[in-house]
């Protein structure tokens, strides 16, 4: 992917050189009680992030921690930060188009583990994106581990990662995320959880359509790029990576959508470019 001489966004940060304070690490379990609680009694979950706020707990409580980056780690997060600039740039165009604006996420770099408003997590979590405070979280290690663990190399992989979890934002800006959430206690987890892929395979309809904004505009596409993407949406479908974790699959436990799933809803938003057309929810087939 082309990214000399771009623009770098400044919508990112880095707390990879802080670690959590014991009391946020509090803060994040009352937070996410606090989450439960009002959707279990039906309320809308993101009232969540205003009474959060008036109680200051669940919110970033951290402390500076001796961490030494290295010329790798650094040229890694100004690539994350290009990608996100390039998304920036995309979405705003397109809401526009849409006659709405575009609210710019914040892209949290952390090393290990992270306070968010939606709780505490750790990197095992993997790359995610919290409604309630409207942030995406990564720890740049999990790049790394695609291409280990999951044979999923290439820079092009990694900024489908992030244009995937902007596409989370997309979907909280567009009242998607929260229409979703609203039918957690109406249904059953087999249920839901057939409501997640949908959410999830939007998501990749979303970010296809970023690379083809970003392709139009800027030509960041190198020879073997679309190939990284489908790669690495194939390496993190649900079969494969229960299949590698058990030996089996469960489709009824899937949350995120099959490899092929995946790697067609990214392709049909490369495709298209319209943000408007990947209604998953509304697909007889997936």
């Amino acid at each position: 992917m082309r990214t000399e001489g771009r623009r770098e966004s400044t919508n990112v940060e880095d707390r990879r050189r802080m670690s959590p304070k014991a009391v946020g690490i509090g803060g994040g379990l009352i937070g996410l009680l606090i989450v439960l609680a009002i959707t279990l009694l039906g309320g809308n979950p993101q009232q969540a992030a205003k009474v959060m706020e008036q109680l200051d707990v669940g919110q970033p409580q951290q402390q500076a921690a001796d961490v030494q980056l290295s010329p790798e780690e650094e040229e890694a997060a100004r690539f994350v930060r290009v990608v996100l600039a390039d998304t920036e740039d995309v979405w705003t165009a397109l809401f526009r188009e849409q006659g709405a604006e575009y609210t710019k996420p914040t892209l949290v770099l952390f090393t290990g583990q992270v306070q968010s408003a939606c709780g505490f997590a750790s990197a095992a979590t993997g790359p995610f994106y919290c409604p309630l405070d409207r942030n995406v979280y990564l720890d740049l290690s999990f790049f790394e581990e695609m291409k280990r663990k999951f044979n999923a190399p290439g820079d092009f992989a990694q900024a489908y990662v992030v244009a995937h979890e902007i596409g989370h934002h997309v979907q909280n800006l567009l009242g998607i995320s929260e229409q979703v959430q609203a039918q957690r206690r109406r249904l059953s987890e087999v249920e839901y959880n057939r409501l997640s892929v949908r959410l999830e395979l939007q998501a990749d309809y979303l970010a296809g359509v970023w690379a083809h904004h970003a392709q139009e505009k800027w030509q960041v596409l190198e020879p073997g790029d679309i190939r990284e993407a489908i790669d690495a949406a194939t390496a993190i479908g649900d079969d494969r990576l229960q299949r590698q974790a058990q030996g089996y699959v469960v489709p009824e436990s899937f949350t995120h959508g099959t490899s092929e799933q995946r790697v067609r809803w990214f392709y049909k938003g490369l495709q298209s470019g319209d943000m408007l057309g990947g209604n998953t929810f509304e697909a007889e087939q997936l």
